[in-house]
C-alpha cells in the first residue's frame, strides 16, 4: 500500500508501545491488556470509547504483532453472507496444515451496528476458539451487544484523550511532516478537538498540505492557519447515545447542585450539536417540581413558560427563554419535600392498610358531621381528614416553603 496515499491519522497510528498517547489503566506497564500485548496472548475483546480515542489503532497493533491471519470488517457495511464466508474461511483455516493451523483475528469495527441475528452467528466461532474477535464501537456494549456474546468477552474501556497526550500526538506528527505548529495553534488544534485525536490530525493534516515550505524546507503552523482549518468545533453528541444522557444527567444536576454557570454550560452543549429544545425544557420543568418545588414555587411557572416557548420558537430565540428558566432553576432554593410526600404516598397506597373516606368527607358530608372551615376562625378548623394518619409531608427549611410553614403552623395555633 501507498502509505504517502494514506491519512495522516493512518500514518501515525503506533507502531510500538511507547508511541501510544493516553489510555495508561490499559496500556501502562503491568497493565492487563499491555501484559495479553507482550505476551502475544490476546483473547476475544470489546474495545469501547469515543471517537479519536486509540482502539482502532490498539487493534491494528494487535494485528501486527500477532501470529493471527487478520480481517477487517465493518459492522455497518459488512452482511451475514459476508460474516459466513469470512468465519467458514477462518474454520478451514484453523484445521488445514497446508494454512500452518493458523487462527485468525477479525477486527469488527462499529460492531454496536450489528442486530441480535448477526451477533448470534459470531458465537459459535468465538466459543470454539476458531477466530479472535475484537468488536470496536463507541457505544456501550452493555446495552448493545447481547449478554451470551459478551461474556466470552474481555471488556477494555477506553477514556478521551487529555490534552498532554493530544499535544504527543501532534508533536510527533508534525516531527514526521516537517513542520512547526506555534504553541497558540496546537492549543487551538488540541481544543477544538474535543479529545478527538483523528479530528485534530485531519485538521493538522489540512494545515501541513496547504502551507508552503519556507527556504529550509521547514512548513510553518500559526493560528490563522489552525483555525482557517477547522471552521467549526465538531461536538460528540448522539442524540440516542451515551453522550446524550450522560450530558443531559449533567445539566439536571447542575441545577440541582445550584451551579448556574455549569447549568448553561450543558444547555449550550445541547443547543449547539442539534438537541430538541422541548425535550431540555421538559427536563428544566421536572427539575423545578421535583427539586426547587415548595421552595421556590415561582420556578416551575418560570420553567413551564419555557416549555411553552420551545414549543414556538426554534433556534436560536428558543436559547434565551431556556436559559432564563435553567439559570433561575439553578440560582433557586431547593427542597424535594412534595416529591419525597408523593412517594411516600405512592408507597401506602400500594402497601399500607386499606382507608376507607370517613363518612363527613363523603359527598354530602356535611349532614354527617362535615366542618366548614370557613366557618370557623381563620378558615381553619381541626378534624379528621384521613383515618390512622400517617405523616408523608417533611417540610423544608429553605426560601418560600419556611415561610409557607410558618403561616400553617401560626393558623393552627401551634
Amino acid at each position: 500500500m501507498n502509505t504517502e496515499a494514506m491519512p495522516l491519522a493512518a500514518r501515525q497510528a503506533p507502531k510500538k508501545l511507547e508511541d501510544f498517547a493516553g489510555q495508561p489503566h490499559l496500556l501502562g506497564p503491568g497493565k492487563m491488556l499491555r501484559r495479553l500485548l507482550e505476551a502475544d496472548m490476546i483473547k476475544s475483546a470489546v474495545f469501547f470509547g469515543p471517537p479519536g480515542c486509540g482502539k482502532t489503532a490498539t487493534a491494528r497493533y494487535i494485528a501486527s504483532r500477532t501470529q493471527a491471519y487478520t480481517v477487517e470488517l465493518n459492522a455497518a457495511a459488512a452482511g451475514v453472507a459476508d460474516l459466513k464466508k469470512v468465519l467458514a474461511e477462518a474454520k478451514e483455516r484453523a484445521v488445514t496444515p497446508s494454512f500452518d493451523q493458523r487462527r485468525t483475528l477479525v477486527i469488527l469495527d462499529e460492531i454496536h451496528h450489528f442486530n441480535k441475528t448477526q451477533q448470534d452467528v459470531l458465537l459459535p466461532s468465538v466459543e470454539r476458539g476458531d477466530i479472535i474477535l475484537i468488536g470496536i464501537t463507541t457505544e456501550n456494549p452493555y446495552f448493545y451487544i447481547n449478554n451470551a456474546l459478551l461474556s466470552r468477552f474481555s471488556v477494555f474501556e477506553f477514556k478521551p484523550l487529555g490534552d498532554k497526550d493530544l499535544l504527543k500526538i501532534l508533536t510527533r506528527a508534525a516531527e514526521n511532516e516537517n513542520a512547526k505548529i506555534d504553541k497558540d495553534a496546537a492549543e487551538f488544534f488540541i481544543t477544538q478537538a474535543n479529545g478527538d485525536s483523528r479530528k485534530m490530525l485531519n485538521a493538522a493534516e489540512l494545515a501541513f498540505v496547504t502551507t508552503a515550505p519556507d527556504k529550509k524546507g521547514k512548513k510553518h503552523i500559526t493560528l490563522e492557519i489552525a483555525q482557517e482549518c477547522i471552521q467549526k468545533r465538531h461536538l460528540r453528541y448522539d442524540k440516542k447515545g451515551d453522550e446524550h444522557y450522560d450530558i443531559i444527567s449533567a445539566f439536571i444536576k447542575s441545577m440541582r447542585g445550584s451551579d448556574p454557570d455549569a447549568a448553561v454550560y450543558w444547555l449550550a452543549r445541547m443547543l449547539e450539536s442539534g438537541e430538541d429544545p422541548r425535550f431540555i425544557a421538559r427536563r428544566i420543568l421536572i427539575c423545578a417540581c421535583e427539586d426547587v418545588g415548595l421552595a421556590e414555587p415561582y420556578a416551575v411557572m418560570i420553567a413551564q413558560a419555557a416549555f411553552a416557548a420551545a414549543e414556538e420558537l426554534g433556534m436560536p430565540e428558543v436559547r434565551i427563554p431556556l436559559a432564563h428558566a435553567a439559570i433561575y432553576v439553578a440560582c433557586c432554593p431547593k427542597s424535594n419535600s412534595a416529591y419525597l410526600a408523593v412517594d411516600k404516598a405512592l408507597a401506602e397506597v400500594r402497601e399500607g392498610r386499606y382507608r376507607p373516606v370517613p363518612d363527613h368527607l363523603r359527598s354530602g358530608g356535611k349532614n354527617r358531621g362535615y366542618k366548614y372551615a370557613h366557618d370557623f376562625k381563620n378558615h381553619y378548623v381541626k378534624q379528621l381528614y384521613m383515618p390512622d394518619p400517617v405523616k408523608f409531608f417533611e417540610p423544608g427549611t429553605l426560601g418560600r416553603e419556611a415561610a409557607l410553614i410558618q403561616k400553617l403552623k401560626e393558623l393552627k395555633g401551634e
